[in-house]
C-alpha cells in the first residue's frame, strides 16, 4: 500500500555548520558579483545593491521599471541558502513590493523558487527603509541569484538592495556519460550483516530524460534498482534474474517525480526500514510496505550511473545514466569519495569528478500576450507542453501566397496555409501524445518544391506535401502567437530554436539586440507538473493543462473537484431513509477517508419501534468432522468480502452487531467445562482466542445453555461437554463487537474414536448506525462544545443537519493563526462558509430563494473547500461553488480547538439542534460531548417533522429518542414506511374468515379512551370508504361483496366482458343499482386498483388501470333478490365459481382484514381456510397507470337519471361496508339504525396519472395491524360480524 505524504528535506550532507546555517552571503561580496538588466546610472548600478549600504545611490535602480528587469548576485560556489531580505533604495521613494526569486547554477537556465508548490511571489517591502525577510521554507543550494521585480511603489520606480543567508555547502560530485558507471563491492569474505535500516541518499542532475542511477544485487536473487524514465523516477523491486530477456519471478514498481530533466540538481533517499521501504524525490515521500520476499535485504553490492558494472543488462533500462551525481552516500558513506581514493568502488567507462554544465537556453510562454519575434526562414525547435493546442508558429510567404500556420492540435502537429479565408494546404503528422510535458522537436523544411515537417526526428512522425505554390519565408517568423490568431495560444517551452539552419542566441533576444518579445520569461522553463504529487484522492486520474489540473473520478466512487467526496453512504440507515429498499449498495464507511467503499447486502425490514439493517460479510460456512487418526485439530480460516479496517469501521459505527455459531457434537467437547481447557476456540478482529459460544459473555467459558442454566447436564456449560454418544448442539449469538467477526476457528477433539462434530459460522450481521442520530442541542447563544484541532490541510469536507428557530448563528468554528473555517446560519434564508487559507477571508453562500431554514425542521449542509474550489450544499436548493486562485496559498493551517454551536471569535452563537456532524468523513460524537457541558443537551427529539413524510398510506410517524418510526396500524401496508402491499394470490377453496368484535370488546382493547368513546358517539355510518387491487385474468368474476343484516349490500364484479360493475343496495324494499364503467377488460393480468367512497349522498368509483381510455358511465337496474332472505341468484352464481387472482391492499375504513389474515393470523379474530401465503403480487407495475375516477348519485325510479334532480326518500341503511370477495363470498352481518336520508344524483369523471411504487420495504409492527379512527363513523350493533375472504 502507497501512501503519499508531503515532506520537508534538508540534505544534512554537505552543510557545513548547519545547525546554524544563517550567515550573510552578500554583503561581503564584491561590486563584480552583482549583474542586472539595467541601472538608470553609474550611482544606480546593482553592486549598491546591499541591504543596510548607502553607498552609490543607496541601492539598485533600472533605466526602466518594467517586468522585464533584474537583479543578479554570483555567490561564487553552490551555497545552500535558508533566508533572503529586501529592503528599498536609500533615501528615495523606490522600492519593490513583490517580487520572483530565481536561483542556478550557471548563470543560464533558471528556476523559479515556490513555496507551496505554487506560490511564487514573495511580498516586498512598503517602505524604502524597512528590512523585510523571508525564511525559505526548503533551502536552495544555488550560485547564482536572481530576483525580479513584479511590483513596485506607484509613486516611485524599482529600488532595491538584497541580502541573503545560509552557509557553505560541500558537494562531491561524479559526472557520468552514459558509458560509465560505479562498483560498490561489499567484500566477497564477510557475511552480509542484517541491519534493521540501510539508506542511500543523492543528488542528480540529467542530460538525458532516461537511465539507471542505482542498481543493487542481493541474496537470493533479490534487486533493487532505481531507473530515470522520461524525467520520472521508478523503483523497482524485484526477485528473480534481472538480466535481458529473463522473467522475474515477482516484480514491484513505485514512480515519484515529474520533469526531472530540467538540467536542475533533485534529490533522492531510498531508505529500509525492517519491511517498509520509505522513497523521497525532492519534497515528496511515499511509504512502501514492501512484501517480504522483495525486501532488499542483505545486499553485494551496488552499483552507481548503470547496471553495466555487474555484467547485466536491465529488463526495462538498456541506457546508463548521462549526467551528474552529487554527495552520493550508502549508510552515511561517501561513495565518491571511496571511488576518488579507489577504495572497495572500482569505476567502469569514462568517470570523472567533476560536473559539466551544459548551456541550454529555454523561453516559457505563458499567457496569451506571449510571442516571440524573429527573422528567417527554415526551422528547427523542441517545445514541452500540457495543453493540447496551442499555436507554436506562424509566418507570412513572399509573394503573397498566403500564411503558414505550424500548431498543435488534439496533441499531434498540424500545418495549414490559409489565404484570404480558404486553406490552401492541410498537413497533419500522425503523432498523438504530444502534451506530456517532454520536450518534442520539429522539423519545418521547404526544398525543390515539398514541404515536410518532422517531429522527433524519427521517419514513422514525418509529413509530407507538395504544393503548387512556393513555400517561402517573409522577413518574420512569429512563435506562440502576436498576429491574430486562429488558433489557441500556445502556452509552454521552447528551447534549441534554429532559423536558417543558426542556433538564435535567446539572451541577445533578451537584450533586445534581435528580434523581439513580449510576456516572455527567457533562460527558464515554467512548467510546472500539477499531477506530481497529484491532489486527485481515491484513486482520480489526474490530467493537466498549463495553467490548472483535472481529476478523473470515474469508477472510483468519490466525486468533486479533486475525487474527495464519496457518492455513496455512509450505512444502510441512510440509504433507507432516502427511501431505498432492501438490496445490495455500496456503504463509505468512512466517506471521503482512506476506508474504501464496499457492496454491502442492506435488509430494509422494519422491527417493532426499531430501524434495522444488515451487512452481510460473507456465506454461511458448514463444517463436518469425524474421528481421523492422525488429526488433533482442525482449524478454519474465513475469509470476508470486506477487509479488517473495512470491518472494523462498520462493527464501530453500527448499534448492535451479531454472528451465529453452531456446533453439532456426538463425542466430541466443546469448551471442556467448568475446569478443563477448552477443545475448541475462535478468534475475532483482536486476534485473541476466545474460549466462550454463542449465547455466553466473553472469559466466562461457557455456552449459551450455561448462562442460562439449562444445559442438558447441570454439571457442565455447555451441552457438548456431556460427552454424550447422542447427537447434540450448542448454540447461540456472538454480540460482543469487539471480538466480531469470527476470523477463524480452532475445532480440537475429533481425535477419539467416535468422535463427530460439525459447525457453522453464519454471516455478520449489523444494523443501527449510532453516528446517523447523533445530536445535540444548544439551548444558550453561549454555549458550545470543543474538540481537537480540525486537520484538513489541503482537503475538508464537513457535513451535518441542523433544525432551529433561530434566526441566525455560527454551526462551527476553528482558528488558525491567520486561517480560519467557519460555517454559520447568516439569516433565516443563508448559509454562508467562509474560511482563509491565506489568500484573504473567502465565502460561498447558498440563498434558499425564500424558504426560512429556521421552520424547526432538519435541514442538511455540505461544504467542503479542497485546492482547486469550495463548494457548499444546502438541502436540494442550488449550491454555490466559488474557485481559488490559480496561483495562490493551498494549505489550511488551523491551530485552535474546533468550536460546535460557538464561536471563539464571539460571533452569535446557535441555538437549536446539530446532528450527525462529520469533517471528513469521521463523526464527531456531540452526545458524549454534550452529557458534561452545561448549556447543551444530548440528542434531540421531534423528528417526525421532517421525516413524517416517509410514512406512507395513512401511516402515523412516531416520535423516538433516536430516530422514528412509522405505525402502520390504520393502513393496509407494511414495511418500515408503510408502502409495502399486503397482497395474496388465490386459488378456489381458499376463504378468509373476518369476525368484529362487540363493542364493549372494542373498548377494552382500544389503546385510547377516545377511539371508545367514538363508537358510541354516532350510530349513524354516513360514508365509507373501501379500497382494494386486483389481478386476474378470470371474468365474469365476483371480487367484493358486501352484505348487511338486512340483506343491503355493495357488490363489485367483472362482467363476461371484463367490465367493471358496481352494485349498490342500500334499502331492502327497492332494487339494486349498478353502475358500469367503461374500462374494457380489466381481466388482463394487469394490477388495477379500486376505490370506492360515499360520502352521504354522492358515491364516487375510482379504477387505476393501465391503458389511456375515455371513462363513459353506464346504468341498469336488475331485480337481484328474488325473495326476502335470499342471495342474488347473480351474485351466487359467481360465488360458486370461484376466483383465481391477486388480491391487495384491501381496506374497509381504517380496518385491513386481509392484513391481519396474513400477518398477524394468532393475535386477530380471523379464520383461514385453504392455502394463503403473502405474495408480491400486488406490486405496482412499472409503467405509468391512468387513474379514471367516476362519481355517481344513488338512484331509484323516483328521478331522472341524470337530470342533477335530487331523490327523496331514496335509502334507509344502517350498512357498514367492511370487505371484499377473493375466493369466496364475503358476509357481513350488521344490524344498527334504520334511518333515511336524501341522495343527490351527480355524475363526474376524472383521470389522472400515478407513478408506481418504488419503495418496498420488508415489515412493518405487529401492534395494532388494525384499528378503529377517532373519527371513524363506523357502527357497530350487538350482533356478531364476521368478514369473509
Amino acid at each position: 500500500m502507497l501512501l503519499q505524504l508531503a515532506v520537508l528535506f534538508c540534505c544534512s550532507y554537505g552543510a557545513i555548520g548547519k545547525d546554524s546555517c544563517d550567515g550573510p552571503l552578500v554583503s561581503s561580496l564584491p561590486q563584480s558579483s552583482f549583474r542586472s538588466s539595467s541601472q538608470l546610472s553609474n550611482s544606480h548600478g546593482p553592486g549598491f545593491a546591499k541591504v543596510n549600504r548607502r553607498d552609490g545611490a543607496g541601492g539598485w535602480a533600472p533605466v526602466e521599471s518594467n517586468k522585464y528587469q533584474w537583479l543578479e548576485v554570483d555567490l561564487g560556489v553552490r551555497t545552500e541558502i535558508t533566508a533572503v531580505a529586501t529592503q528599498g533604495r536609500y533615501g528615495s521613494s523606490d522600492w519593490v513590493s513583490s517580487f520572483l526569486l530565481m536561483f542556478s547554477d550557471t548563470g543560464r537556465n533558471w528556476k523559479q523558487y515556490r513555496q507551496e508548490d505554487s506560490i511564487g511571489a514573495f511580498t516586498g517591502n512598503s517602505n524604502a527603509d524597512s528590512v523585510v525577510q523571508f525564511k525559505l521554507q526548503q533551502p536552495v543550494f544555488a550560485r547564482f541569484l536572481r530576483l525580479l521585480p513584479l511590483d513596485w511603489n506607484p509613486n516611485g520606480r524599482i529600488g532595491l538592495r538584497l541580502e541573503a543567508y545560509g552557509c557553505p555547502y560541500k558537494s562531491d560530485v561524479a559526472s557520468f556519460d552514459g558509458s560509465g558507471c560505479l562498483l560498490y563491492r561489499f567484500s566477497p569474505n564477510t557475511t552480509p550483516i542484517l541491519t534493521a535500516k540501510d539508506s542511500i541518499s543523492l543528488k542528480f542532475k540529467t542530460l538525458q530524460n532516461s537511465g539507471t542511477l542505482i542498481h543493487t544485487e542481493g541474496q537470493h536473487d533479490r534487486s533493487l534498482t532505481l531507473e530515470l524514465h522520461k524525467g520520472i523516477l521508478l523503483l523497482h523491486l524485484r526477485k528473480g534474474s534481472s538480466r535481458l530477456g529473463s522473467l522475474s519471478r515477482s516484480h514491484m514498481v513505485v514512480s515519484l517525480g515529474s520533469l526531472l530533466d530540467d538540467l536542475h540538481w533533485h534529490h533522492v533517499a531510498i531508505e529500509r526500514v525492517s519491511g517498509r521501504v520509505n522513497f523521497t524525490v525532492d519534497k515528496s515521500t511515499q511509504q512502501i510496505q514492501v512484501p517480504a520476499e522483495l525486501s532488499p535485504f542483505e545486499i553485494n553490492e551496488i552499483s552507481f550511473g548503470g547496471v553495466q558494472c555487474h555484467g547485466t543488462q536491465m529488463v526495462l533500462s538498456r541506457r546508463n545514466f548521462h549526467g551528474c551525481l552529487e554527495n552520493l552516500l550508502w549508510n552515511e558513506v561517501n561513495v565518491n569519495d571511496l571511488a576518488k581514493q579507489h577504495q572497495k568502488v572500482s569505476i567502469t567507462g569514462n568517470v570523472t569528478f567533476t560536473c559539466a554544465e551544459p548551456v541550454s537556453v529555454p523561453v516559457t510562454f505563458a499567457g496569451a500576450q506571449s510571442f516571440l519575434q524573429l527573422p528567417g526562414a527554415a526551422l528547427h525547435l523542441q517545445f514541452r507542453t500540457w495543453n493540447r493546442a496551442g499555436l507554436l508558429l506562424t509566418f507570412d510567404l513572399q509573394q503573397q501566397v498566403g500564411s503558414l500556420w505550424l500548431y498543435l492540435s488534439e496533441t499531434r502537429v498540424r500545418l495549414q496555409i490559409h489565404k484570404a479565408g480558404r486553406i490552401l494546404l492541410d498537413l497533419s503528422e500522425s503523432r498523438f501524445g504530444l502534451n506530456d510535458g517532454q520536450w518534442h522537436s520539429v522539423d519545418l523544411t521547404a526544398r525543390r518544391g515539398r514541404l515536410t515537417i518532422t517531429v522527433d526526428k524519427e521517419e514513422s512522425s514525418t509529413a509530407h506535401a507538395s504544393p503548387s505554390f512556393p513555400v517561402v519565408s517573409g522577413n518574420n517568423l512569429f512563435f506562440g502567437g502576436k498576429r491574430e490568431n486562429p488558433f489557441n495560444v500556445f502556452q509552454g517551452c521552447m528551447r534549441h530554436i534554429h532559423v536558417d539552419n543558426n542556433a538564435v542566441d535567446l539572451i541577445k533576444v533578451q537584450q533586445m539586440l534581435i528580434g523581439n518579445y513580449s510576456d516572455l520569461q527567457i533562460d527558464m522553463c515554467g512548467i510546472i507538473d500539477r499531477c506530481s504529487p497529484s491532489h486527485c484522492e481515491h484513486g482520480g486520474r489526474c490530467t493537466q493543462s498549463w495553467s490548472t489540473f483535472h481529476c478523473n473520478c470515474s469508477n472510483t466512487g468519490y466525486s468533486g473537484a479533486t475525487c474527495h467526496s464519496s457518492v455513496y453512504e455512509q450505512s444502510c440507515e441512510v440509504y433507507k431513509h432516502k427511501g431505498n429498499t432492501t438490496g445490495l449498495y455500496y456503504i463509505d464507511v468512512d466517506g471521503s477517508g482512506l476506508i474504501k467503499p464496499q457492496l454491502i447486502y442492506c435488509n430494509m425490514t422494519g422491527k417493532p419501534h426499531a430501524h434495522s439493517q444488515t451487512h452481510t460479510q460473507t456465506h454461511t460456512h458448514t463444517h463436518s468432522h469425524k474421528a481421523s487418526s492422525g488429526i488433533n485439530q482442525h482449524l478454519a480460516y474465513f475469509n470476508y468480502s470486506a477487509d479488517a479496517e473495512q470491518l472494523g469501521a462498520i462493527i464501530t459505527q453500527a448499534e448492535h452487531c451479531e454472528q451465529e455459531v453452531v456446533y453439532h457434537c456426538r463425542k466430541s467437547r466443546l469448551l471442556n467445562t467448568p475446569d478443563g481447557s477448552p477443545f475448541t476456540w475462535w478468534v475475532g478482529r483482536t486476534d485473541e482466542p476466545q474460549t466462550y459460544w454463542g449465547g455466553a459473555v466473553p472469559g466466562s467459558q461457557q455456552c449459551g445453555c450455561g448462562l442460562q442454566g439449562n444445559c442438558i447436564d447441570s454439571d457442565h456449560y455447555c451441552n457438548c461437554d456431556a460427552d454424550r454418544k447422542e447427537w447434540a448442539a450448542d448454540s447461540g449469538l456472538l454480540i460482543h463487537k469487539e471480538n466480531l467477526p469470527v476470523r477463524w476457528v480452532v475445532v480440537g477433539d475429533i481425535q477419539r474414536p467416535e468422535s463427530e462434530a460439525a459447525y457453522r459460522v453464519s454471516p455478520l450481521r449489523c444494523h443501527g448506525d449510532k453516528n446517523f442520530w447523533n445530536a445535540a442541542f444548544f439551548n444558550k447563544e453561549t454555549s458550545y462544545l470543543h474538540f481537537p484541532t480540525f486537520h484538513g490541510e489541503l482537503s475538508a469536507d464537513i457535513s451535518f443537519l441542523f433544525k432551529t428557530t433561530a434566526s441566525s448563528g455560527v454551526f462551527l468554528e476553528n482558528l488558525g493563526i491567520k486561517d480560519f473555517i467557519r460555517v454559520e446560519l447568516s439569516s433565516p434564508m443563508e448559509v454562508v462558509f467562509s474560511f482563509d487559507v491565506g489568500n484573504g477571508p473567502f465565502e460561498v453562500r447558498v440563498e434558499t430563494g425564500g424558504m426560512a431554514l429556521n421552520d424547526n425542521r432538519w435541514h442538511r449542509v455540505r461544504a467542503e473547500r479542497n485546492v482547486k474550489e469550495a463548494s457548499l450544499c444546502v438541502d436540494a436548493f442550488p449550491g454555490a461553488t466559488q474557485k481559488a486562485p490559480a496561483d495562490g496559498h493551498i494549505h489550511l493551517q488551523l491551530n485552535s480547538q474546533l468550536f460546535v454551536g460557538g464561536t471563539a471569535s464571539r460571533m452569535k452563537g446557535f441555538l437549536g439542534c446539530i446532528r450527525s456532524l462529520q469533517l471528513n468523513g469521521r463523526t464527531l460524537d456531540l452526545e458524549e460531548r454534550a452529557k458534561i457541558t452545561p448549556g447543551v443537551s444530548p440528542g434531540c427529539p421531534g423528528h417526525c417533522s421532517s421525516y413524517g413524510h416517509l410514512c406512507q398510506n395513512q401511516a402515523r410517524c412516531v416520535e423516538r429518542y433516536n430516530g422514528f418510526s412509522c405505525d402502520c396500524g390504520l393502513s393496509a401496508y407494511a414495511g418500515p414506511f408503510c408502502q409495502r402491499e399486503v397482497s395474496a394470490y388465490f386459488k378456489p377453496g381458499t376463504s378468509v374468515q373476518y369476525t368484529f368484535k362487540e363493542p364493549y370488546e372494542l373498548t377494552r382493547n382500544t389503546s385510547t379512551q377516545s377511539q371508545s368513546s367514538s363508537i358510541y358517539s354516532d350510530l349513524t355510518l354516513r360514508g365509507e370508504n373501501v379500497s382494494f387491487s386486483f389481478r386476474t385474468t378470470q371474468s365474469p368474476a365476483l371480487l367484493l361483496y358486501i352484505c348487511s343484516y338486512y340483506r343491503e349490500y355493495l357488490a363489485v364484479l367483472l362482467n363476461r366482458n371484463g367490465y367493471l360493475d358496481v352494485k349498490y343496495k342500500l334499502q331492502n324494499s327497492r332494487d339494486a343499482e349498478v353502475f358500469r364503467t367503461s374500462i374494457r377488460n380489466l381481466a388482463n393480468g394487469q394490477l388495477h386498483r379500486v376505490s370506492i367512497r360515499r360520502i352521504s349522498e354522492t358515491v364516487s368509483v375510482q379504477v387505476i388501470y393501465f391503458v389511456t381510455i375515455n371513462v363513459t358511465y353506464t346504468h341498469s337496474n336488475k331485480d337481484i333478490l328474488s325473495k326476502s332472505g335470499e342471495l342474488d341468484p347473480e351474485i351466487a352464481r359467481l360465488n360458486s365459481l370461484g376466483f383465481s387472482g391477486c388480491l391487495s391492499v384491501v381496506q374497509f375504513n381504517s380496518i385491513t382484514p386481509l392484513k391481519a389474515a396474513l400477518l398477524y393470523p394468532n393475535t386477530n379474530p380471523v379464520i383461514v381456510t385453504g392455502p394463503l401465503a403473502e405474495s408480491t403480487c400486488g406490486s405496482s407495475s412499472p409503467a405509468n397507470p391512468y387513474p379514471a375516477e367516476t362519481t355517481h348519485p344513488l338512484s331509484d325510479h323516483s328521478g331522472t337519471l341524470g337530470t342533477g334532480e335530487p331523490i327523496v326518500n331514496a335509502i334507509k341503511s344502517d350498512s357498514a361496508l367492511i370487505g371484499g370477495v377473493i375466493a369466496v363470498v364475503i358476509f357481513v352481518i350488521l344490524s344498527a339504525l334504520a334511518i333515511m336520508v336524501r341522495f343527490l344524483y351527480r355524475r363526474k369523471e376524472t383521470f389522472h396519472s400515478q407513478e408506481p411504487k418504488s419503495i418496498k420495504p420488508e415489515a412493518d409492527s405487529p401492534e395494532y395491524p388494525f384499528h378503529s379512527e377517532p373519527t371513524s363513523q363506523n357502527v357497530l350493533s350487538e350482533n356478531q360480524k364476521e368478514y369473509f375472504i
